[in-house]
Order: structure tokens, then sequence, then C-alpha cells
């Protein structure tokens, strides 16, 4: 899928990179839409990837400066930012909408700043950052640094004014107030691993219960995620409390959506929806109400800070990947084109992780890189360099079973099998990061684990009885 794969150290290299291989190198963070895009033979002409996830810079901080403006790191996933209390109390949209990206394993990979780039109209992020009117920050090597209002950004559907020498180092927005109330609202064929039907946007300034300000913003309904500049306008000055508020601003908003029929959905369907949320959303925004768990599951491990490594350049005649898996050394000179999934089942023999999909919908290839819970399908294998990884059959053995794989067997939690080992990966992490989950916590963990048996109840209830067994000392 690629000629040369880097892993960087530092932004002056990247940049030189991407001067250098103008079109055919791309900037690797997540990787989790350019593995398939380049699979699919979508995405033409990169030969090229540079992988900064690894970077020496503080890329993955979320910082509020003395202007009160909030900034995002290019390597800040969407748990991080789901998680961070500055997010979820200043830029609540944002938090909602990064929590409701994909599963948790998506979200240890995938970023803000990937999303923002990737320009897809129903990408989730884009939505809140919209209505917060962010400024996308870009620098290249020959030109320096430029600021592109998020509204300027995008040129069209998965088109911005990005240049192919350009990497997008910084996203800043202004901090919400204590007088704003604000929500996202997102409305697809499953509660996750869903991309939206359609989704909405809603921040009101409020005092004495009349409403100063507004910002609304829609996605997957028009070419690039919009402003209601209308509805925002009429709102201004009406009441929050006034019910008849809910149906005037949905007919405004539902006008000003020009959506498609695809396969999720019809055009008459995705306007009708959309002046529905409209209504919950500013119900949300009168009852201040708050979708967002106080304490999500994130599948991060320990949350350390990313490794320092030293740059590595690899190609197809000659790559090493040095890497450590189940506490092993190993050293790989083949299958440097591959995925980590793929990779791992035929050039190691680990075939305990399972491909289900390769596509990141089921969760049957997850696995810890660096300690956080990841779907290899979506990871390029060369990222496995200087890292480190553990696979299913590091969690335990025919003599010593771990306990989430004794009470899986105990309730009756494997079924066809294939799904399995996805799954104990899973409650293995959540268990680490939440020793006595509730029933609601261990659903959100495996939410990115997909069960063609629907065997959900056995499972859940397997993750329960190992929690117990955990705190009693049984391993």
């Amino acid at each position: 899928m690629w000629k040369q794969y880097i892993n960087a150290d530092c932004l002056e290299l990247v940049l030189d990179i991407i001067d250098q291989n103008k079109g055919r190198a791309r900037i690797v963070a997540g990787a989790t839409d350019l593995i398939l895009e380049l699979e699919r033979g979508v995405r033409k002409g990169v030969d090229t990837l540079v992988d900064i996830t690894r970077i020496n810079a503080d890329f993955n901080r979320i910082i509020l400066d003395e202007n009160d403006n909030i900034h995002i790191g290019p390597l800040v996933t969407h748990n991080l930012c789901a998680a961070s209390k500055l997010i979820q109390e200043k830029a609540y949209p944002l938090a909602l909408a990064c929590w409701l990206v994909g599963s948790p394993q998506i979200r240890n990979r995938g970023t803000v700043a990937g999303n923002i780039i990737t320009a897809s109209p129903a990408n989730d992020t884009i939505s809140p950052l919209m209505a917060l009117d962010a400024q996308i920050v870009l620098q290249s090597k020959q030109r320096g640094k430029r600021i592109v209002p998020i509204g300027q950004f995008y040129k069209g559907v998965r088109k911005t004014v990005m240049e192919d020498d350009e990497m997008l180092v910084d996203v800043y927005f202004k901090s919400l107030s204590e007088k704003t109330t604000s929500t996202y609202i997102k409305y697809a064929l499953r509660k996750a691993q869903a991309i939206s039907v359609v989704n909405l946007t809603m921040v009101l300034s409020v005092e004495d219960e009349i409403i100063t300000n507004a910002s609304l913003s829609m996605g997957a309904v028009t070419p690039v995620i919009s402003r209601v500049k209308q509805a925002e306008e009429w709102l201004v000055g009406k009441n929050i409390n006034d019910k008849s508020i809910v149906e005037n601003a949905g007919e405004l908003v539902a006008k000003a959506a020009t959506p498609i029929s695809d396969i999720r959905s019809s055009d008459r369907y995705r306007t009708h929806i959309l002046k529905v949320l409209t209504g919950r959303a500013i119900e949300k925004c009168r009852n201040m109400e708050k979708d967002m768990p106080d304490n999500p599951i994130l599948l991060m491990g320990n949350k350390k800070k990313n490794k320092t490594i030293q740059s590595s350049k690899t190609d197809s005649e000659k790559q090493v990947i040095n890497t450590n898996i189940n506490g092993k050394d190993c050293r790989i000179e083949t299958g440097q084109e591959k995925t980590l999934l793929r990779l791992l089942r035929e050039n190691l023999g680990l075939i305990g992780t399972k491909e289900g999909c390769a596509e990141g919908e089921c969760g049957a290839c997850t696995v810890y890189l660096d300690g956080m819970a990841v779907m290899a399908c979506l990871v390029p294998a060369p990222r496995a360099d200087q890292a480190e990884i553990r696979t299913i059959e590091g969690i335990g053995n025919e003599e010593h079973l771990h306990p989430v794989q004794q009470t899986f067997i105990q309730d009756g939690a494997v079924q066809c099998g294939y799904c399995t080992p996805g799954f104990i990966m899973s409650a293995v992490k959540l268990l680490e990061e939440e020793p006595s989950p509730t029933t609601d916590q261990v659903k959100q963990a495996i939410t990115g684990n997909l069960c063609r048996c629907t065997g959900y109840y056995k499972i859940v209830q397997a993750i329960e009885d190992a929690a117990i067994l955990m705190k009693e000392g049984v391993s």
C-alpha cells in the first residue's frame, strides 16, 4: 500500500518530507480513514506515510491560554478530548461529539485533526468546531504558519484549502462562558460504530432567559458542514422558555438543508429528522442536559505520554520492525506494507487476533498498542517499530487463564468463538481501568465489539463476574 513509512521524531522532519514529496506523502496519526482509502484505491498517488504519533513535541496536549482560547494539538485523540475536563466544561459539544465517534478502539487512534482534514460532511467533530468558530493553524516549510477560520477551510465533500506541503499543527477556539448552554446531537442507525445520518450542534448564550447569541451547525445534510445563519439570527432575542420557538427554529434549520438520499437515509427523512433534532437541542439547552458519562470508559490503559523514539525510515526493499510482542523482543524483516493485523497473523503466526471485517467495524482484531486498545486492522504494521504490542496470546494460557477467560467459559459467553478474543481484550482493559465497573460501563467498553451470535447478555454477565473474581484476588 505504501513504499516507505517514516516514524518521525520532530516537526522539522515532517515538514521536510511533505515538502519534498508534495502530493505523494500523507501524514499519519490515527490512519483510521487513510488505511481504508489506500486499501480500496480511493487515495491515489500516495507512496509515503509519515507517522507523527510519537513525535517529540507537545502535540497531544489540550490547553487553555491567557486569552481564554482552548488549543487542541494535532495528536489529540477523540478519547483524550472526550475525557478532558476542560473540554467537558468549556466546550461541551465537542466532548460529546468525540465521545460518540466510533468505538473506544477507534477513539484511541483517531484524532480530532484527522477528522477535520478528512472533511466528510458526516464527521462528528467538525459540527461543534464550526459552531465554536474554531481556527485552523497550518504550517509548511516554505511559507511558515497561516490561520484559516474553519468556515473557510472546506471547499466541498472531502476537499479543503490545505496544501500538500502543509501540516495542521493547532486548532483553537474561545472557551464557552458560564452564561452559555450547549449540546450536540447525533442521529445514526445505531448507538455506536455508526456514521451520522444527521447531526446538529447548538450553542446559546442566555441572560435572564433571553437568548443573546446563537450558533447552530448541521452535519450530513449539506456538502460542507455549515452554520445556519437565518435560524441563529431569528433565535436572538427570544425567550428560551417559550415553547413556540422549537417549531419555528426547526423550520428555519430544515429549510437551510440540502440533503441527499443514500444507503443510510432518504433526503426527505433527513430533512424531517433535522427539524426534530433542532427541537430536541433547544430543549436540552433549556434544561442544561448533559449526555456525557461522568467517567467515560476509554480503554487507554495508564494514559502515559507518547514514548520518545528515534526517527526511523522504512521502505519496500529494506525495513526492520523492532518491536516487543507479549513481552518478547521481535525483529521482523517482512510484511512492512501490511496492517498490524495481517503482520501478526501471517508473519508471526499469532492467529488468536481475528480478522472479521478488516475495516474497524467488529473489534475482533482488538490488541493493545503501547497499552491502548486499538483495532489492529487499521494500524500500519511499521507503527509497531519501537512499540509494545499485546495480543490475546499474552492474556492467558491453558494452564493459567485470566479471570475474564474463566468467566467467559463459566457463564457461557463463548458461542461461535470468533469474536471472543476481541471481547476479552476489551474486557481485560476495562477492568484494568475500572476494577468495579457498572453495567453501563461494561456496555461502553464493548461498543466496539460485534457478536454476530447476539450473545451480549452472557458477555456482560461474564465481565461483571470477572470483576468480582479479581476483587476476591483470583488471578
